[in-house]
């Protein structure tokens, strides 16, 4: 891992743990996948997360909550006060998910769950509407101590139909990126949400306007934020694993043009050809660390989310490279290059200020053995 120098639900059943009760063996990997949960203000993540709560439908979840008022009644049930301090109690529901409230990243959260290892397969963190969910992904990758139990699945935004367009829309001072669009430039799965609310018009610029942000994200579209938990698990977003489906979502990736003038687009390219490991890292830190590659107007290029699978000289195995702000990792996937396969570097790249004809020629710079493609 590379690093730079209000909502009000009814409150679901609660039944105590049953601290002497034998623990399930479990079924998975050493390892437990955790998905962030983030939107902005209303959109329908604490409607998506009590749904997960109450269902029947067979998963064994924790969820961690964050982001209640004073005086709610879920806070009250989840939270113990103690001498004028709230501190956190894991909760086990009657479907078989755990849940938990939390006044901060979630991180002590996770480490009291991990001792109750065993009864749950899958954890979700909600975040805060105006939180960067970048911010929350990267104290995943980079927590050594923590990184051998979990693993960040992926982050799924959900997006608020009748409101949606607004707050992508909505200029920030200084030039800032507004909430709404850092989370739809950060998501792997987007969820647009209260679809009943609107017209198919309005839905279709809706569309647009997200995929314009990211082209390279999976979208679902429903109502009261019912979705098939399927669809939200198990996605893989960053680990080796998705190489093995990476290579053909790359090939459908489109550069996107600008919504708004200032507004975040997706720059995707292709190179033929390979390069180092200290070639790739040069060319990535320039770009995220020291922000020295810049566009036509001198402007220095800001991303947001990268993505690629890249060839290394002398490597028979495709590698992926993952990027969320300045943290950064490159890992080798479990897909092999065939003798007569033509090694071919897909970069997906989310941001501000991007241009892909600058960006494709300071990737060829680093190259060894090179050919522009596209």
């Amino acid at each position: 891992m590379a690093q730079p120098p209000i909502e009000e639900e009814e409150c679901p059943q609660l039944i105590p743990i049953d601290e002497g009760e034998e623990e399930v063996e479990y079924r998975h990997s050493a390892k437990i996948p955790v998905t962030i949960i983030t939107g902005y203000l209303g959109a329908g993540k604490t409607t998506l997360l009590n749904y997960i709560l109450t269902e029947q439908h067979t998963k064994r979840i924790a969820v961690i909550l964050n982001e209640f008022g004073e005086g709610s009644a879920l806070e009250k049930s989840l939270a113990i006060s103690q001498g004028g301090e709230l501190y956190e109690e894991w909760l086990e529901l009657r479907n078989g998910c755990l849940c938990c409230s939390v006044k901060d990243n979630g991180l002590k959260a996770i480490e009291n769950l991990m001792q109750k290892k065993g009864k749950f397969d899958y954890i979700l963190l909600e975040t805060t509407g105006l939180a960067d969910p970048g911010a929350v992904a990267s104290m995943f990758w980079v927590d050594a101590e923590l990184g051998s139990d979990i693993y960040l699945d992926g982050i799924v935004s959900i997006v608020d139909a009748k409101y949606g367009l607004q707050h992508l829309t909505e200029e920030k001072l200084d030039g800032l990126i507004n909430e709404a669009a850092r989370q739809v430039a950060l998501a792997d799965l987007i969820i647009i949400n209260k679809i009943d609310l609107i017209s198919q018009e309005e839905l279709h610029k809706l569309r647009i306007a997200v995929r314009s942000i990211n082209g390279f994200v999976k979208i679902l579209e429903t109502q009261r934020s019912r979705v098939d938990l399927c669809e939200v698990l198990d996605l893989h977003a960053f680990d080796s694993l998705s190489g093995l489906s990476l290579e053909k979502k790359l090939q459908y990736v489109q550069t996107t043009h600008p919504h708004l003038d200032k507004s975040i687009v997706t720059i995707t390219f292709e190179i033929l050809g390979s390069t180092t490991e200290e070639n790739l890292n040069e060319f990535i830190q320039n770009l995220l660390w020291e922000r020295s590659v810049k566009d036509k107007t001198g402007h220095p290029m800001e991303v947001i989310r990268l993505k690629g699978l890249v060839s290394i000289k002398d490597r028979s195995h495709q590698v992926i490279v993952q990027g969320v702000h300045e943290l950064y990792d490159v890992e080798e996937t479990m897909v092999t290059w065939k003798e007569d396969d033509e090694r071919i570097n897909r970069l997906v790249l989310i941001g501000r200020n991007l241009d892909k004809d600058i960006l494709k020629q300071v990737f060829i710079a680093f190259m060894t053995e090179k050919q522009e493609i596209s």
